[in-house]
């Protein structure tokens, strides 16, 4: 058996074990994933949903929805005996003037009203440094578990945190590890903890719990649905994977689903391994039955994720604390600070692939509050851009629902090659959609994906209207970005080691309110052509 790295604790008992094996064993596991403390509905588009359009019907999600249809589906699955889990994969933190305001308490308070059974650790728990994760650890009435990472140096989280427990359900032993995805350091701010190689984390943890006895294994993971694959087809011991990171939708009836529900991975033993995901924001709520025959196989595992839509009736207890948590933040964020032509497209799916609206507009704001400080170039980091905005009046609250982590704004001098270096990171990572994927203003830039990552970047161009010219490598350009993405995140280490670096500007929603006011009050979203993928 493979030694378990540091800092993963490797058994903890949640419960007591009672109970003789039957020959068949089904579990229920209901899961959601990268919740983003999105309390509140939302629109088809992510964007906040206000009352008239929710009252049409048109929105999803809501932690109150999201608790009645968890009540709902526990108490019918155990009315009859059915043995059922709750689980969060993680990124529970972060994306809602919530959390903003309130910080992990709100999230603990509600989840610990969900009865959630285990919760991973997800990169943005660590947004605000160890000391906010541990105050949400301190709260929670439920374990959070996180193995392949040590937390023996943090003085906020030494020894508050396991790799992996053993719950009993229905007399069974269920062994369940934890996985957060390795580049948290690079795009979140864990401090002094150190992450490991997940696939050797969890091969050591799986074969720990095997030698206890336990031979039915989850991996709650962090690390998003490819390596989630990956895992699954490298290690013979891990039964089922309940995942998050990527905000994958899989389903077996949305034609936009990325993949099926479950996705079955075949491991080295030739054993078709479950890998489920459930989209983001509390949209959806993930079932997947799974049944083990005696010896601990898998022999089934079929379900689908639920569309949390308006035909869900909100808990009216949950309803009434939003209300009440609501209060103070409604009159400031309610302000009107612009309106919007069409809709300002900020998904994932866009803004972490190619030029998107959302990138282009945080760009163009970023450049214009430093063009008379000297910065000919911006780049704004396609992770940082949370939400799209609908059509109409975009109030305070929407921008900083776009913009949720309290970034300022950044600014620092690179030669032109290391400009070019920091385009190569931002599209080293596009498959797997990777945050760092590079949103610009005073630049053109074209990406080739059928390159190895390192050698993407091509016809890079420095400017502006319609006069540009080839960047000099040798030259020094003034950049204006994010304290974060300045700081090294998102891979960007290149900005790390810049000259004269300043990261105390104002805050990003305030800049981009304040350019939509410079622009008149109405803009119009448009791409230009700033940066081409090359097909």
């Amino acid at each position: 058996m493979k030694k378990l790295l540091l800092g993963a604790t490797a058994l903890t008992l949640f419960a007591g074990f009672s109970g003789t094996a039957f020959a068949d064993y089904t579990l229920n596991i209901l899961h959601i994933n990268d919740f983003h403390s999105r309390f509140d509905p939302i629109t088809g588009s992510n964007s906040d949903c206000n009352a008239e359009t929710d009252a049409k019907g048109e929105c999803f999600g809501g932690i109150a929805r999201l608790k009645t249809i968890i009540d709902t589906t526990r108490d019918e699955l155990s009315k009859d005996g059915g043995n059922v889990l709750l689980l969060s994969a993680g990124d529970n933190f972060q994306g809602s003037l919530y959390y903003t305001t309130y910080k992990s308490k709100v999230v603990a308070d509600f989840f610990n009203q969900m009865g959630f059974d285990v919760v991973a650790t997800g990169n943005h728990e660590f947004d605000d440094g160890p000391a906010e994760f541990s105050k949400f650890i301190a709260a929670a009435n439920f374990p959070i578990i996180g193995g392949n990472f040590d937390v023996s140096r943090s003085p906020d989280l030494a020894g508050k945190i396991k790799g992996s427990i053993i719950v009993d359900v229905g007399g069974e032993k269920i062994g369940i590890i934890g996985a957060t995805t390795e580049d948290t350091p690079e795009i979140s701010s864990p401090g002094e903890v150190e992450f490991y190689d997940v696939i050797q984390y969890v091969r050591g943890a799986s074969e720990a719990l095997d030698a206890a006895g336990v031979n039915k294994i989850i991996l709650l993971s962090h690390i998003g649905y490819t390596v989630d694959q990956q895992v699954a087809a490298a290690l013979p011991l891990v039964d089922v994977i309940v995942g998050g990171h990527s905000h994958t939708l899989l389903s077996n009836t949305d034609e936009k689903a990325a993949g099926p529900y479950p996705t079955m991975v075949t491991n080295p033993a030739g054993v078709e391994v479950p890998v489920v995901q459930a989209n983001e924001y509390g949209k959806y709520l993930g079932d997947i039955a799974v049944t083990w025959d005696d010896a601990g196989n898998v022999i089934s595992a079929s379900g689908a994720p639920y569309l949390i839509d308006a035909s869900v009736k909100g808990d009216p207890k949950f309803a009434e604390e939003l209300t009440a948590l609501a209060g103070p933040i409604q009159e400031a964020m309610g302000k009107v600070i612009g309106t919007t032509t069409a809709a300002i497209d900020g998904s994932r799916e866009t803004c972490r692939a190619q030029e998107c609206e959302m990138g282009d507009l945080m760009a163009d704001a970023m450049l214009d509050r430093t063009a008379e400080q000297g910065a000919s170039i911006a780049l704004a980091n396609g992770g940082g851009l949370r939400a799209s905005i609908d059509a109409g009046d975009i109030t305070m609250g929407e921008v900083v629902t776009v913009l949720p982590f309290s970034n300022t704004l950044a600014t620092v001098q690179i030669s032109g090659a290391d400009v070019i270096e920091a385009l190569e990171n931002g599209v080293s990572d596009v498959e797997n959609g990777a945050g760092r994927f590079p949103q610009v203003a005073g630049l053109k830039f074209s990406f080739d994906l059928s390159k190895p990552a390192g050698s993407r970047i091509s016809d890079v161009m420095v400017g502006s209207s319609d006069s540009f010219a080839p960047i000099d490598e040798e030259a020094t350009y003034t950049l204006a970005t994010n304290n974060y993405v300045r700081g090294g995140g998102d891979g960007y280490e290149t900005f790390a080691s810049g000259d004269n670096p300043y990261d105390f500007g104002p805050p990003l929603e305030n800049v981009l309110a304040d350019y939509i006011a410079k622009m008149g009050g109405e803009y119009t979203p448009y791409t230009d052509g700033r940066i081409t993928e090359i097909k």
